[in-house]
Formats: structure tokens, C-alpha cells, sequence
């Protein structure tokens, strides 16, 4: 690519708007912060990939099933889901720029740099070696080491405050990693503080506590609630699965990147229910089965990767993403 990444990505936001893809939402009224609308084409393309994964993931197997849930839900799914009590994101301002930050992306961000290095090595080592193999270098090469070993004390590191809800721990990586703020070069951040990502709002006629409801943040809990019901008039066993697509909607704190995180988006989503002590095998096949769709849509292997977790879900015990290289990165 000739042109720098940030140039690269700022030619693609322009190129979609151009030609009917996207949309800045309300853009007459000055628009609205990480807000989208789809165009003609752009609608388009987004139902051909609805479409694509539906098929797929429904159709084409006998013990998925597919329902569409309401958007609202009554407020107890999320308190019982942990959504109201730990539906958070570590934040953290520059005291001097006045720009918010997510706390772990900061970190995540800090050790991607240092696997960089890891790979310019490995890449430099390549050209020199016939028959080289990349795994052994990894494991012997003593600069390599020394990074790897720093990733994986500040994943340690980090992965403990997390778990344990240590916030002033989570400043102090930042602090000790000495992180600066990508605008004003300072170091000068307030304390970490967590932020409730779910939007709420009220119904019926009187805006009282009692009537507060949310935007959901995801769909699976629309797939949970309903497991009785589908269980039952579809007679379906276990192993079995129940698939929906639909809005989804994230109060995040920072709204960046164009359409990869947006305030209100559209998810497609498989809850995958099994017999206990078989979760793994499942995870494992599932874990392939995805990276196998993604794959089948053509835009190249080497753009993908898997991210496991650092800090799980109360009620996982393995979680991971399927990554893929944006012009901004992974």
C-alpha cells in the first residue's frame, strides 16, 4: 500500500459516502457522533451478507433455528444478566488534550506495538535464513523472548486487575508502561472509572423510575428467554442452536473507526446449547466453523486472526474473537 494507513482509511469513508454506501447520520443537522445510514448501494451489500450468514447458519443446518426478538425486554433480563451491574468499560481522560480513552484499549494497544516488533524480527530473520522456521526463532531468539516476555507480564498483569474489578491497579499498568495520550504527547490521566455501556429509556406516560427499560445491548438475550419456548414447539434436542439478526445499541465511549464501532449497529448472533462437559469440543468446532465463513467471503486469509479473551464472562470459561486487519490495525 503506497499510501499511509490513516489516508488509506479516510479515502474509504469518502469513497462510501460518494457512492451511496454510507452515510453520516442527520448529516443536514450537523450529524450525530458514530451514527450511520446505509444507501442504496450500502443496503445492498449489508442484506447480501444478512442473507449470506443466514443461510448458512439456519438453513443449512437441521438444529439451528432462527427467531426475531423485540428490541425491548423487561428490565429484569438485565439485571439478571449482569448487564445493569457490569455492562462496563474501564474510561480514563487526558487531563490535558480533554480526550477520553478506554483504559484496556490503551494496553491492548501498547502491547500490539511490542508484537510488532516481535514480527519485523521474525521478518528480518526470514530474509537471511533459508528453510527458516518462525516457530523455532520465536521460542529461541533471546530479543524475541525478552518482548514476548513483556507481553506476557503485562497480559498477566493486566488480566488480575480486571478480574478483580482493581481499577487504581488498572491506571498504574498505564502509568507504569508510561502510555501517553496519542494528542497531547502528556501523561497526565485522571483515575480509571467504569462506564455503563447500555442506553435506557423510559416507557409508558410517566417518567418514573419504575418505568426505566433499555436498548438492547446485544440479542442473546432475546435467544435466552425464548430457549423454553423454541425448545419446546420445535421439539428440538440438544445439541441444538437458536440464531437472530438484529439492532443492537452500545453507549460507547469512544465512538471511533467509522462503522466498526458505531452507537446503534446490527448484530448476527447463534446461541449453541449443549450437554454439559462437552462445551469445549463445541468451542473448538465452532471456533473453525466461523473463521471457515469468514474465510469463504474472499478477502484473504492473512487478514484474520483469533484474540482469546484476557478477562472472561462470570458464567465462560474460554472466549475468544476472530480478528481482522483493518487499514487501523486488527
Amino acid at each position: 500500500m503506497s499510501q499511509k494507513p490513516e489516508d488509506f482509511f479516510k479515502n474509504i469513508i469518502s469513497h462510501c459516502k460518494e457512492y451511496g454506501y454510507i452515510f453520516p447520520s442527520s448529516e443536514i443537522y450537523d450529524g450525530l457522533s458514530a451514527v450511520y445510514d446505509y444507501g442504496q448501494y450500502g443496503a445492498e451489500l449489508k442484506k447480501n451478507i444478512r442473507d449470506y450468514w443466514w443461510k448458512a447458519m439456519v438453513q443449512l443446518h437441521e438444529n439451528i433455528v432462527g427467531i426475531d426478538a423485540s428490541i425491548f425486554m423487561h428490565p429484569t433480563t438485565w439485571k439478571a444478566s449482569g448487564h445493569v451491574d457490569a455492562f462496563n468499560d474501564p474510561l480514563i481522560d487526558n487531563k490535558d488534550s480533554k480526550k477520553r480513552y478506554r483504559a484496556d484499549v490503551l494496553i491492548e494497544e501498547h502491547v500490539a506495538k511490542i508484537e510488532d516488533k516481535i514480527n519485523k524480527e521474525v521478518e528480518k530473520a526470514a530474509k537471511r535464513f533459508e528453510n527458516f522456521d518462525a516457530a523455532m526463532f520465536r521460542s529461541t531468539n533471546a530479543r524475541v523472548k525478552e518482548y514476548q516476555d513483556k507481553i506476557d507480564a503485562i497480559n498477566t498483569r493486566f488480566k488480575t486487575a480486571l478480574n478483580d474489578g482493581n481499577l487504581a491497579e488498572v491506571k498504574q499498568i498505564i502509568v507504569d508502561l508510561e502510555i501517553v495520550c496519542p494528542v497531547s504527547g502528556s501523561r497526565n490521566w485522571t483515575d480509571v472509572r467504569q462506564f455503563n455501556l447500555m442506553f435506557s429509556t423510559s416507557m409508558g406516560a410517566v417518567s418514573e423510575e419504575g418505568n426505566v427499560i433499555y436498548l438492547r445491548p446485544e440479542t442473546a438475550q432475546g435467544i435466552f428467554v425464548n430457549f423454553l419456548n423454541v425448545q419446546k414447539s420445535g421439539r428440538m434436542k440438544i445439541p441444538f442452536g437458536i440464531a437472530q439478526t438484529g439492532k443492537a445499541f452500545r453507549n460507547e465511549i469512544v465512538a471511533r473507526q467509522f462503522i466498526f464501532r458505531m452507537r446503534e449497529f446490527e448484530q448476527m448472533e447463534m446461541q449453541f446449547f449443549v450437554r454439559p462437559g462437552t462445551e469445549m469440543e463445541w468451542y473448538n468446532y465452532w471456533k473453525d466453523a466461523r473463521l471457515k465463513w469468514h474465510l469463504s467471503l474472499g478477502l484473504g486469509k492473512e487478514n484474520y486472526k483469533f484474540h482469546d479473551h484476557l478477562k472472561l464472562a462470570h458464567y465462560a470459561n474460554a472466549a475468544c474473537d476472530i480478528e481482522f486487519q483493518f487499514p487501523f490495525g486488527f
